[in-house]
Parts: structure tokens; sequence; C-alpha cells
């Protein structure tokens, strides 16, 4: 099998996340968090909603709403049919999946009160294509085998309280679920294809750029090491290699490319400092025309407590792409909930939920896959709800929708 193989470099882009080391570091857990950037073309120009859609080949629908929240009428574009209308067909969405094996030349040794790492020389990889027997059990013990075979693609019966709402994929039944007053009955459904690519080897040589993080240096136990890479030097390999190279290979925006990750994750500006960790997975879109996109890790690592766990990163991300595909739906302000710290103005459906799950999956290889929950499209505009049973999140942890706007 050909792979690519990529050194990785550093870009401008800086992602600032809370300081948060101390606190997770006395609970021997690591905080988890995922990012989105808005659309933006190859000047680097912020695209708003409609204008991203209309440079773009996705299957997309635009959608317009006045809030009960604040008032306000707002426009936004999602993946898929649009469920305000009628003659419901299903929408299938081409999704390349590209294994990422990442190789570290760095071990952390030791991590200070501050958040910093100590590393010494030493060689790590992490091949989602390969067994792993330290962290999973045959035969369910290849990475990309569980991935391909979890309900992110693979039909699963969902039930969201006493209401079925359908054999599918997991971030389909959210979707029909969002909208079940007005798509129950019918056959509206937004399925993502897995196709499978060719690996991409990355081997980072800097401490800085990416190492590997035994558990014990967190003074924590676990089966095996967790990989940091830095988000800059992530996302500019995706931008300025990889998404050319898929082109190149046939793949186009009206696909969803996911670059697969194992036991790997992000730090905002040097692997070496835990302060800027962890980013766990993200969506973006970007070129002309817009071509979106989104690493997600598959972890198995246990140091993000038992919520974060296999697809519960995919199910963030995926779901997040297809509400908010280009990063920036406009909503009225929410925040101080899930991983939002401060406010937050966008539609990002897993943000608001991070480390609460839906109840597991059993898929049918017999492995039990971990999905997250996430906010329905009622509970970001307001009361009253559109989604099954009347709800504001698929396992009906919202009982209401976002409440006054946040300040």
């Amino acid at each position: 099998m050909r792979k690519w193989y990529v050194p990785i470099l550093l870009c401008s882009t800086v992602i600032l996340l809370p300081s948060t080391f101390a606190a997770s570091q006395a609970q021997g857990k690591l905080k988890a968090y995922t990012v989105v950037r808005p659309a933006r073309d190859r000047n680097g120009k912020v695209l708003d909603p409609a204008t991203a859609s209309a440079v773009s080949s996705l299957a997309t629908f635009s959608y317009t709403v006045t809030s009960s929240r604040d008032g306000n009428t707002y426009t936004g574009a999602m993946v898929g049919q649009n469920p305000f209308g009628s003659g419901f067909t299903p929408t299938t969405v081409t999704t390349p999946v590209i294994p990422l094996i990442v190789t570290t030349n760095a071990v952390a040794t030791s991590v200070n009160k501050a958040g910093f790492i100590t590393t010494k020389k030493g060689v790590t990889s992490f091949d989602p294509t390969i067994a792993d027997t330290s962290c999973l059990s045959a035969p369910n013990d290849v990475p990309v085998t569980l991935f391909q075979q979890s309900p992110i693609f693979q039909s699963a019966k969902f039930k969201f309280g006493h209401t079925a709402v359908g054999d599918t994929q997991y971030v389909d039944a959210f979707q029909r679920g969002n909208f079940w007053q007005l798509v129950s009955g019918t056959n509206y459904h937004t399925l993502l294809n897995p196709v499978l690519f060719n690996p991409v080897r990355i081997n980072v040589s800097s401490a800085d750029d990416g190492l590997s993080l035994p558990p014990s240096a967190l003074g924590a136990t676990g089966c095996g090491p967790l990989g940091i890479l830095t988000f800059n030097g992530l996302n500019s390999l995706i931008t300025g290699t990889l998404l050319p190279q898929l082109a190149a290979q046939g793949v186009d925006t009206s696909q969803f490319p996911v670059f697969l990750l194992y036991n790997v994750v992000m730090s905002g500006t040097k692997a070496t400092d835990l302060n800027q960790c962890c980013i766990l997975g993200f969506h973006d879109s970007t070129g002309t025309p817009v071509q979106t996109y989104s690493p997600m890790d598959f972890d198995t690592t246990g140091l993000f407590g038992p919520a974060v766990h296999d697809t519960s990163i995919a199910a963030h991300e995926a779901g997040e792409w297809m509400d908010d595909p280009f990063g920036n739906n406009p909503v009225p302000a929410w925040g101080h909930t899930g991983q939002v710290g401060g406010c937050q103005n966008n539609l990002e459906v897993g943000d608001p939920l991070t480390g609460t799950n839906v109840p597991t999956v059993q898929g049918a290889n017999g492995f039990t896959y971990h999905l997250q929950e996430l906010a329905f499209f009622s509970w970001f505009y307001g009361a009253p709800s559109i989604a099954v049973n009347n709800w504001f999140s698929d396992n009906n942890t919202f009982k209401t929708d976002a409440g006054p706007v946040c300040q």
C-alpha cells in the first residue's frame, strides 16, 4: 500500500484555550476540547454561510429563522435537504477516510506544576491501521476498521426516549430527531458514505511540534501513550499538502474528507505546553471553492475520562459539520455549558455537551461504541422545540432552550 510521507510544519494560526492543567492534573485526567474556524477563501477572507455555500459543491440548504430567545432573525446553511420543505429524498455525502500514521521523536518524562513538559529522545508510532493489543482487544483491535464499522457510518436502531427515529447512522438519527416534527414518517436522511484512502505517514522531529506523553508522566495510569501535535502544524499540513493531493485524486468540495488520528490530539501552539492541550478534533472549511474537512481522534487512552472514547469525538465533529459546515451559522449567544466557559454565538451542536454521551451502541462487530450527545436546533434558537419529543438535545439532557442571551 502506497503511503504519503510528509514532515509536519508550523503556520501562523493560533488557537487559545483556557489554562486548565492544574485542575485536570489533580484528577489524573486531561481536558478535552474541539475547535472550529469560519470558512475562508484561498486568500484567507472569512466567508459568511451563504457565500461559502455558493462557492462549494457540498449539498447544503439555507434556512432563515426568527429566534424566540432574542426576537432576531438568523440565516445559515446546513448539509442535506431542507427539512422545512417537502418531497424528501436521502442525501449522501462521500466521506474519504484518510488514516494519519504519526511518528514522534520525543517522549515526555515529567510535567511540572505549570503544565510544561520535559522530554527525552524516543520514537513512538501512533498507527490507526494496525492492531493495538494494549488498548483494544481482538478481534476488534484495528482502529480504522472499528471506525468504519461504527455507527458514524453503519446503521443502528436509534430511539430517543420512547421514539424510534430510524435504523440509520448516528448523525442522521440526530438530524432526523432535530427536525422530527417536520420530517417524521418521511424519507429524510443525510448519510455519510466512507471511502478508505491510503494512509499518510507523518514524522515529527521537534518536541515542540509533537511528542509522546505516557500516562506515568501525568501520574496517571492508562493502556498506552497519548500523542500530541500542534493545531498549527497539523492544519498547515492538511491545507497546504494533503487537500491538494486529495484534489488531484478526484476528491472535490462535494465530499467531506476525514483525517483519522489514533490516540493523537493537538495543542494550541507548542506540544510541550499542556496549558494549550487538548484539541481532539476540529472541522474547518477553506479554499476557492470551499472544501470542508475534519481531523478527529479515535481515542482509547482513557486520559479524558470515560465519556471521551472511540467515536465520541467523531460524533461531535460530524454532527457539527452537518449543522454548521462553514463554522459560522449565527445564533443568539449561549454559553457556560459543556466545553464553553464563556459565550459563543455559532451553531456548534457538540460544544454545549462535550463530555456527555447518549447510551452506548453495540455494533454488529460486538464492539461497544461511545457517541456524544448533541444539542438540537431549537436549543440554540429557542422554544418551542420542533425536535423529537419536544426535546432540546438528543438524550434530553437539556430540558429547556439555551435561555437568555449570554453576556
